[in-house]
């Protein structure tokens, strides 16, 4: 049994008449189907334009914010991996920590965060590189 169908009138444009006339010309369709798909086509587009204006601006600052959220830790693991190094490596052990070893402390404290600033604004990482020699080149 086929599906009951509603008739429609309606009026077209003479141009837009004839390229209907044109893609009916072809035996396998119908005017009917043309128009029934191009209507279901845009009922459809309007359906996802509804979302878009809905949702679109929510999600593209959610993806903004997300990708500041990758960006911090990203500094912090870059920050970490090269503390840890300087760390090991640079560590001047005294039993008390007098105004020189403060002062020393400091200025490769100072050292450390102008590294991290450089590995992070040249794209370079201390983890993760598979270089196997913690983001030296």
């Amino acid at each position: 049994m086929k599906p009951h169908r509603i008739r429609h009138q309606f009026l077209l444009e003479p141009e837009l008449s004839e390229k209907l006339d044109d893609l009916s010309r072809n035996p396998s369709t119908t005017k009917s189907a043309i128009v029934a798909k191009a209507v279901e086509a845009f009922i459809e587009r309007r359906g996802e334009n509804e979302l878009d204006q809905r949702y679109g601006k929510r999600l593209d600052r959610l993806s903004r914010d997300l990708d500041h959220v990758r960006r911090d830790a990203e500094m912090t693991l870059e920050s970490l991996a090269l503390f840890i190094r300087f760390s090991i490596t640079l560590h001047a052990h005294t039993p008390v920590p007098d105004k020189a070893t403060q002062a020393i402390a400091q200025e490769r404290f100072d050292k450390f965060i102008e590294q991290v600033g450089r590995q992070i604004a040249s794209g370079k990482r201390a983890l993760g590189n598979g270089n196997g020699n913690g983001g030296e080149e």
